[in-house]
């Protein structure tokens, strides 16, 4: 008994020393880098393509850059992203959340068209600008009666290459409308845009998944993935109506301030104004934070407070009423 209880820790430390030294290895945390959320999404070419997969993504240009993988382009010729349609439905556009089951949509560069000889006869244009995240700056809204909605050639989704010749290509949106903004009144300029490739979407079979394609931007479950500028993309759960609503009217106010659409700059503010207990604290947070770029003055901060505070009190309840409040 006394030689056997001798060979057997002999024989049990040769053969458990080996596989120890292998499973420890590879699941030491020093060595590990944290995994991307593993989630996949279907594309299509907005102007007809076959359907794509794509995933690993964690950002917008990291998004541009898997749907440019998959069909062969580079990234800088996808202008934006639509979900759930093909059309250039500026409702739909991609923002800073992706429902985990949406379809996305990739529209293209198309023709490049030449504005000339436009006239600043109002202070204000009347367009509303936002960017793709990527570079790219489009018109994503033209005000009823302005200058620009009495010119031939403007459409909604243009991208705005180039203003009076000079190239505003990876220019963030508020740079390109503060470039508009500060033409003099009664002064005349070109534009340069490049417009969506123009669907031919009727003979595409479209890929639907579990649930087809849906008529909102947000998907039917109660999971979104944000895509955020900085840091990685995480799963959250879906903002209920209260925070959509205040997010879509800090969006409005921002469009009437900045002439620029940005839920994801909306989303910034509703997070820092949420956090703030009054005005003053609010102002202090905006100041200290990259959201001081902007400039926004004083009056214009404390409007975006009365915002978050008509959301915190509960005086914003639901997309119907605040659309009828504007």
């Amino acid at each position: 008994m006394s030689k056997t209880t001798k060979k057997t820790p002999g024989k049990s430390e040769q053969n458990t020393s080996k596989p120890a030294s292998k499973s420890t290895a590879p699941t030491t945390p020093e060595t590990e880098t944290p995994p991307r959320p593993k989630l996949v999404f279907h594309c299509q070419q907005a102007q007809g393509s076959p359907t794509g997969v794509i995933s690993g993504f964690t950002n917008v240009k990291e998004l541009y850059q898997k749907i440019a993988e998959c069909y062969d382009l580079k990234p800088s010729e996808i202008l934006f992203c639509t979900l759930n349609t093909h059309k250039i439905d500026m409702t739909h556009l991609l923002g800073g959340q992706l429902g985990l089951d949406d379809f996305i949509f990739a529209h293209v560069k198309g023709r490049p068209k030449e504005i000339v000889d436009l006239e600043k006869s109002e202070d204000a244009l009347g367009l509303t600008i936002t960017d793709n995240g990527a570079g790219l700056a489009f018109i994503k809204g033209v005000k009823e009666g302005s200058v620009i909605s009495k010119v031939n050639g403007i459409c909604l989704g243009d991208h705005i290459e180039k203003i009076n010749g000079t190239s505003v290509v990876g220019s963030r949106h508020y740079e390109v409308a503060r470039i508009l903004k500060e033409i003099p009144k009664g002064a005349q300029f070109s534009l340069r845009l490049v417009e969506p490739q123009k669907s031919g979407f009727s003979e595409i079979s479209v890929h639907k998944g579990p649930g087809g394609l849906r008529n909102g931007p947000i998907s039917s479950g109660t999971k979104t993935l944000r895509l955020r500028a900085k840091g990685p993309a995480t799963v959250d759960e879906m903002p209920d109506d209260v925070i959509n609503v205040a997010i879509n009217k800090i969006n409005a106010l921002l469009e009437g301030f900045l002439g620029i659409s940005d839920a994801e700059l909306a989303q910034s503010i509703w997070e820092t104004g949420n956090e703030a207990k009054n005005p003053s604290e609010f102002a202090s947070a905006i100041a200290g934070s990259d959201l001081q770029e902007f400039g926004f003055t004083e009056a214009f901060t404390f409007d975006l407070w009365g915002a978050i505070s008509d959301a915190k009190q509960g005086r914003l309840k639901t997309a119907k009423e605040f659309k009828e409040a504007f």
